[in-house]
């Protein structure tokens, strides 16, 4: 649920009401919530006539766990995406840098940006933002409320995948969490089975992943002011043909560590390292991620850094003091 006022809404509203041509634009390596998001508006905007794309910038296919999600045929490869559209809507991303090399389709461009990040910078010409939400698709359901939208099973498959998501299966909620889901669920839809496949199925070829991963794995007692600090390096030559949620999975087993606050994991990529971080009650990672380049919520966020891994596992420790 999100606490928007309703001058927000209907401004957003104005805005998505007079586009006819509409970009959706979902964060690079996208998770249920960004895509769940995306595609949830791009069917409501389908059904009243508007002609629209969602996309993203990498990978270059929608992971897996996510194509059984309605709306799928709106998904547009990124070297097809249309250069001019009456309105760019960029979705659970907190800064221009996480549409990767389609930002530029907000250069000169009407935009609408739609989060739930404490760390968003304001970077469109209309904004959307409830940093009190516990998901995008929170937001979204909130929008379709204030437009008297009827939620189907398409609708609700779609914000559900988000909402269970970006709880942890509802670990990590807020008062209306729960009767938001009930709402969804109340549809038909079939919550335990876009559950599972969104977070509980994997390849066989994790597990080995995992034993390599986790083996890597230290723990820094004395970091962030002794509340403890876990970390795990993932080598691209741990990935094999892994996709990218085996990866990003990683992080939620790492956090587990009764001995830390605050858990990282190091994803190795062509550029350098992709970092998540994780914290449990008393460490707001938001505000590290964004002292280091990146940002997130309070409990989860992230970053990007070059060089040895060493050195960002040390420039890590120094900013969580």
């Amino acid at each position: 649920m999100t606490d928007l006022p309703a001058a927000d809404l209907r401004a957003a509203l104005d805005v998505l009401d007079a586009a006819s041509t509409v970009t959706v634009l979902c964060h690079v390596q996208p998770d249920a919530d960004t895509i769940g998001s995306g595609l949830a508006l791009a069917i409501a905007l389908d059904r009243r006539g508007a002609s629209v794309q969602v996309a993203f910038a990498a990978p270059s296919r929608l992971p897996d766990s996510m194509v059984g999600l309605p709306g799928t045929e709106f998904v547009t490869a990124p070297d097809e995406v249309r250069t001019e559209v009456d309105l760019v809507v960029t979705v659970d991303a907190g800064s221009r840098e996480r549409l990767g090399s389609l930002g530029d389709r907000l250069d000169g461009a009407v935009s609408l940006v739609i989060d739930h990040h404490r760390s968003n910078t304001f970077y469109g010409t209309h904004h959307l933002v409830d940093a009190s939400a516990e998901s995008t698709t929170a937001v979204v359901a909130a929008l379709f409320d204030a437009a008297g939208i009827v939620v189907d099973r398409d609708l609700a498959h779609c914000l559900f995948a988000g909402l269970v998501t970006d709880t942890g299966s509802f670990r990590w909620v807020r008062p209306g969490s729960h009767l938001l889901a009930e709402r969804l669920l109340a549809t038909g839809i079939d919550g335990a089975a876009i559950t599972r496949s969104l977070l509980d199925t994997h390849p066989f070829g994790w597990l080995p992943m995992l034993g390599r991963v986790l083996g890597s794995a230290r723990l820094l007692p004395d970091a962030a002011g002794a509340r403890g600090l876990v970390y795990a390096v993932v080598r691209l030559d741990d990935v094999g043909g892994l996709r990218s949620e085996e990866i990003e999975s990683v992080v939620d087993i790492v956090r587990t560590t009764a001995e830390a606050e605050v858990a990282a994991v190091f994803k190795e990529n062509d550029r350098g390292w992709s970092v998540s971080l994780r914290s449990k009650s008393a460490v707001d990672v938001s505000t590290t991620a964004t002292t280091l380049g990146g940002g997130g919520h309070r409990f989860s966020a992230g970053y990007t850094v070059t060089g040895d891994v060493d050195e960002a596992v040390a420039a890590l420790v120094a900013a969580l003091e």
